[in-house]
């Protein structure tokens, strides 16, 4: 079977830096300070009645918001039938703010008032229902919960079922909304939050992760169908892939085998060779063992011949289960918008990282392939390969 080719029609997000494609990207070089890095004085009502987003957790908002701007960029997919339609949005955590509401009043109250719909706002797959139901999108709607792998898993998913001709089109994403204390208490405890709360990747001074939160979105559609109706082509999706560690729960594997497998894997599904890729937006999350494990991959991959890396996490911070929905939207606009976005909080590389080119300054550069690096906790490695399209 002769597999389609899938284009980027539209993006959407909703991040520390910014709310909409331009504020975010201009944010993405401005150094935030301190975080968590949250949505602030986030209000969904110029996007999303307040009857509708009532009923919706944080988390299922911004997934709902950063599909609304994917949308309106793509233009109407009203060309296609409503079957032939996919969401595939992830999620780490899922409305935990809801889920703490229920807790607090089932065990607190000696007459608790539990709302009937704190279940279902409460549910990893609300976003992703949430987006079939306000569309009538009636593909399959799904929602891969692996750990910060999740967001670029979904638009790996979606890839897949517009490739093999599931569906012609796909909503694809990833949304989280979980910087709430149990969260922090948790990832502290489990000392992958630094205690600074400043997020320095590849720095030798980097201490460890800093929450974020937010959305992205992917209008992903057949190469041909978009064509045909005129659709703006931002990028190309030319290949994907996925890989475990099988080998601790939280710690990367040692020598990175699984993510270099992931990239190896990537690339040859895309058909290209590790000296056409031109830039890649690195997981680096700030923690010791993820940045060192990461450079020495990319080291081993691209050998004399590395392309320009940064990771936008000292921005945005880490968003869990939608980071790789963010950083795939971020690697698309690189390649359309012809620019570089920069390694926001390294002061000094360390030196045991071996990237030739850490990019701390946003680059003009003439685009090519770029790939998006999505490592989770459970050893899940998932690695998306962007092209300029034709």
């Amino acid at each position: 079977m002769e597999r389609r080719r899938v284009v980027v029609t539209g993006v959407g997000v909703v991040a520390a830096p910014g709310v909409g494609i331009d504020d975010f990207w201009k944010g993405l070089a401005v150094d935030p300070g301190p975080g968590p890095h949250a949505v602030e004085a986030w209000d969904p009502e110029p996007w999303l009645p307040k009857r509708e987003h009532r009923r919706l957790d944080r988390f299922s908002q911004f997934a709902l918001v950063a599909t609304h701007e994917a949308m309106q960029m793509a233009g109407t997919l009203d060309e296609y039938p409503p079957d032939r339609v996919a969401v595939s949005l992830a999620t780490g955590i899922g409305g935990l703010e809801s889920l703490e509401l229920l807790i607090r009043e089932s065990y607190e109250s000696d007459d608790p008032r539990i709302s009937p719909i704190w279940i279902p706002m409460m549910m990893c797959n609300a976003a992703a229902a949430a987006i079939s139901i306000k569309y009538g999108f009636g593909g399959a709607a799904t929602t891969p919960v692996v750990a910060c792998a999740a967001g670029a898993q979904a638009v790996a998913d979606a890839f897949r079922q517009i490739q093999w001709g599931y569906a012609d089109a796909a909503v694809a994403g990833g949304s989280e909304g979980a910087i709430r204390k149990p969260t922090v208490d948790g990832f502290s405890a489990a000392r992958a939050l630094s205690p600074t709360n400043v997020a320095r990747p590849f720095d030798a001074d980097r201490d460890g992760f800093v929450l974020g939160e937010g959305a992205g979105v992917l209008i992903l559609e057949e190469r041909e169908a978009a064509l045909r109706r005129g659709a703006p082509i931002l990028a190309e999706l030319v290949g994907a892939a996925s890989t475990a560690d099988a080998h601790h729960i939280t710690a990367p594997h040692p020598e990175g085998e699984g993510a270099e497998r992931a990239i190896r894997l990537a690339l040859e599904d895309a058909g290209l060779s590790p000296a056409d890729v031109g830039y890649v937006n690195a997981h680096g999350t700030g923690t010791d063992l993820n940045d060192r494990t990461e450079g020495l991959v990319i080291a081993r991959v691209f050998e004399g011949r590395q392309p320009a890396v940064s990771s936008i996490k000292g921005t945005t911070g880490h968003g869990l289960g939608a980071s790789g929905a963010i950083e795939a939207v971020a690697t698309v606009l690189a390649v359309h918008r012809g620019e570089l976005p920069p390694n926001v909080g390294m002061r000094r590389q360390d030196p045991e990282i071996p990237l030739a080119d850490i990019v701390t300054q946003p680059r003009p550069w003439d685009p090519r392939p770029a790939i998006s690096n999505s490592f989770g906790f459970g050893g899940h490695n998932t690695v998306l390969v962007v092209a300029p399209p034709e």
